[in-house]
């Protein structure tokens, strides 16, 4: 299952230099997450310092 990016984001970037397989992009003010190449890693969560990633429901 995919991470998500909540509303929390503050677009600051940590997520996406830490996505080993680069699925996360700058969107319309805030950072999102290609499902489709998302492989659940989480390292996308330990490295945003508001919690905006989180495992989709």
């Amino acid at each position: 299952m995919a991470y998500v990016i909540t509303d929390d984001c503050i677009a600051c970037g940590a997520c996406a230099g830490d996505c080993p397989v680069e699925a996360i992009s700058e969107g319309d003010g805030k950072f999102v997450i290609d499902a489709d190449t998302c492989i659940d890693c989480g390292a996308c969560a330990g490295s945003c310092p508001v919690d905006a990633p989180k495992p989709q429901d």
